[in-house]
């Protein structure tokens, strides 16, 4: 089993319990004791967990991974700012995926206005939003839903999303690199990510600055699949560089 994927059920284990043990992960994964604690010791690096005498506990920014209620308060001003600009980009009778997360949640404020729009989606709280507006057809991906992220996965959603073209994708990411192009915390989310996105005529990656050239556990696409990136002005400019050297178009919301 690889490194990644082994920390990534590290953290759903921590995500259910409030720690674990060197055996559970031992178990768990079909590792030694010295991969299981190599694998404590570099999740701690990175501020994930902290190790106890024989095992792990979990920290506030495990919590901030998983629930969708503690991200939401997250650099809330430049969320707005960049689905401001993301609307801008979405004409009347167009066909959109939205993906579920916290960014995405605020672009729904900007539908309303069109005459008619079709919105495809895995987000409860897009739903949520826009159910009772009548020039909105609201397509919802069935699967499982999952409380903390309060969104729809599974293959069931994956195959449904299959069977949907869409001129437009706006989607999420947990991190975006040069080196490892775009990255989640999650697998079942990542891979929903990937379906809005293969079947859509163009992508919009939205993202605030806190989350490029950042990696998470998960490597779901290279930068070649996303037609822009959409983020907030506190980017620096030599990233913009760098990122269309690479291709990338970088809009910043102002």
């Amino acid at each position: 089993m690889q490194q990644e994927r082994r920390k990534k059920i590290i953290l759903d284990m921590l995500n259910s319990q409030e720690s674990i043990s060197v055996q559970e992960i031992v178990e768990k994964c079909n590792v030694s004791e010295i991969t299981a604690r190599r694998d404590l010791i570099s999740l701690e690096s990175r501020n994930l967990i902290i190790r106890t005498h024989g095992g792990a506990i979990k920290t506030k920014v495990t919590d901030n991974l998983f629930n969708y209620n503690l991200k939401i308060t997250e650099n809330t001003e430049q969320k707005i700012a960049i689905c401001t600009k993301a609307s801008e980009f979405i004409s009347n009778k167009d066909v959109i995926f939205i993906d579920c997360g916290t960014t995405l949640i605020h672009l729904t404020k900007y539908l309303t206005r069109f005459d008619y729009l079709t919105v495809i989606t895995n987000s409860l709280p897009v739903v949520s939003e826009l159910i009772n507006f009548t020039n909105i057809k609201l397509v919802i991906i069935g699967g499982e839903a999952i409380s903390e992220r309060k969104a729809i996965y599974g293959n069931v959603a994956e195959r449904s999303i299959g069977q949907y073209h869409a001129d437009k994708a706006f989607i999420g990411a947990t991190g975006i690199s040069v080196l490892k192009g775009l990255t989640s915390s999650d697998e079942n989310e990542s891979a929903i990510t990937l379906k809005m996105a293969e079947n859509a005529d163009q992508v919009f990656l939205l993202c605030d600055s806190s989350k490029i050239e950042r990696d998470s556990f998960v490597q779901f696409a290279p930068l070649s699949k996303i037609d822009y990136l959409i983020t907030d002005a506190g980017i620096d400019q030599s990233l913009v560089n760098t990122y269309k050297e690479h291709n990338v178009n970088i809009i910043k919301a102002v």
